[in-house]
């Protein structure tokens, strides 16, 4: 597919449309110089489809990287589900294939964060394994077996004129994910986008940056031997803060940016960044045990939403316990939390039942009850009731996840009622909230806001809608 050039004026670009004879010569430039190096042959290669760049591209490499990506989203949103989930498999392969290479870039990130002090857990995010990458290969193989949102028809009818009236999934575009020290992100992402029919420019942070760039290389190998645009995927180029700056400032290039990380990322790109943002906030989850849970069960789920892997969004960050199970099941839940290693942040009631026990309890603060810790660290309160347990979470919650451990139909269905977070479990863990574990094969990310997605984001919140409207000659 050959497309002229883009009438679309912006800072640093040009507004004007060159003679055509120029336009040719400058457009076969401009295209090789953004075509990848040809893969290595495998089964699945074929020849990458064509497209044309306008002339002159905008001196900003950032920007240039946006009307790449613009560029091939055009293509991609003509692609034949055979044809992604083609391109797709052959990233999975190419994974597995290509662990040794990914491993070793990994392994500098990972040492160079052990050299500055970083933080086990965020150490915990950012390393690759072979386990690890088999599991994100799966997770693609996932995608590609899951059903095409591009061209559903959400709703139609027949209106009284006679005319067709349908609306139907289109992809969003052009999507920039700014995220931190995840590098399987890199992977998710671009396999959700790909799958939706957009095209994905990814801005990871500094400390993952060998393991993002080796990622990044052998996804476009992949991506372009299977016969599409290898800009479908690409990184933001630089490594400062002036390229991400650029990347919130390039409206009409990029159509949306979703940032993943902790409060402070976050908030600079909502407060900053003239593209339309979808929020994916910080997960203070909350365990509420109510007065009347199976307190063996509440053990369990306790001990997994917190203890399974806590350097992620969907661990529990606090214990809430109705005061009439606390002398009960305070001491099994300080006894287990100690056994796996979790230091307990506790309000006098707690701290009062923990005498002669063998948990790490120390006084819980104001600041406590707000805090992500993303680590083996909990905070814990006995509250009078129901209603008290959502007043504490409406008060501190960053809306991610909320669970009930409960035997009484009734409280369940308050709670789920009273509770305003993305998802609510019942006598379930936190860590399900999780688009894998939903079935969507992956996530882009965990959207904490209402307008557009909430909660963990699949397929379909990678699209928007467009109507269709079919008529024999209809004038109004």
């Amino acid at each position: 597919m050959v497309r002229g050039p883009a009438r679309r004026t912006l800072s640093g670009m040009s507004s004007t449309e060159p003679s055509s004879a120029s336009s040719a010569s400058s457009q076969s430039q401009s295209q090789s110089q953004s075509q990848p190096q040809s893969p290595q042959p495998s089964a699945r290669s074929r020849q990458p489809q064509e497209y044309t760049l306008p002339s002159p591209l905008p001196e900003s490499p950032v920007l240039r990287a946006a009307y790449r990506s613009r560029e091939a989203s055009h293509v991609l949103a003509a692609l034949t589900r055979a044809q992604k989930d083609d391109a797709l498999l052959a990233i999975a392969d190419a994974l597995v294939v290509r662990t040794r290479e990914i491993l070793a870039a990994n392994e500098k990130d990972v040492a160079r964060a052990r050299e500055a002090g970083t933080s086990e857990g965020i150490i915990d995010r950012l390393t690759l394994t072979r386990e690890r990458i088999a599991a994100i290969a799966e997770d693609v193989r996932k995608v590609a077996g899951l059903p095409d949102p591009v061209g559903e028809v959400v709703r139609g009818s027949t209106l009284p004129n006679g005319l067709d009236l349908r609306q139907v999934r289109v992809p969003l575009g052009v999507v920039g994910i700014v995220y931190e020290a995840r590098p399987n992100v890199t992977v998710d992402a671009a396999a959700l986008c790909l799958k939706s029919g957009n095209a994905v420019l990814l801005r990871g942070s500094s400390s993952a940056y060998a393991s993002n760039t080796k990622l990044a290389e052998v996804l476009r190998d992949a991506v372009g031997g299977a016969g599409l645009p290898a800009d479908a995927v690409q990184l933001v180029p630089g490594e400062g803060r002036d390229s991400v700056q650029e990347l919130m400032r390039a409206r009409g290039l990029v159509d949306v940016l979703i940032p993943r990380g902790g409060a402070a990322l976050i908030r600079t790109v909502v407060e900053n960044s003239t593209v339309p943002v979808i929020e994916t906030g910080t997960g203070n989850c909350h365990v509420y045990v109510d007065a009347d849970a199976d307190l063996d069960m509440a053990v369990e789920i306790l001990v997994n939403s917190k203890a399974q892997r806590p350097s992620v969004c969907n661990a529990a960050e606090t214990l809430l316990v109705h005061r009439d199970v606390a002398e009960a099941f305070v001491p099994r839940a300080l006894a287990a939390l100690a056994e796996a290693g979790v230091t307990v942040h506790a309000d006098p009631a707690v701290l009062a039942l923990a005498e002669g026990g063998p948990a790490a309890v120390v006084p819980a603060t104001v600041d406590d009850w707000e805090t992500e810790y993303l680590s083996y660290d909990i905070a814990a309160r006995v509250v009078d009731s129901l209603e008290a347990a959502v007043q504490h979470i409406r008060l501190w919650s960053s809306g991610h996840t909320e669970a009930i451990v409960t035997r009484s139909q009734p409280a369940a269905r308050r709670f789920t009622q009273l509770v305003d977070s993305t998802t609510v479990a019942v006598n379930a863990s936190t860590r399900f909230t999780d688009g894998g574990q939903f079935g969507f094969g992956a996530e882009i990310g965990i959207s904490t806001q209402k307008l557009h997605a909430r909660g963990p984001m699949g397929l379909p919140e990678l699209t928007s809608t467009k109507y269709v409207v079919t008529g024999d000659g209809h004038v109004r």
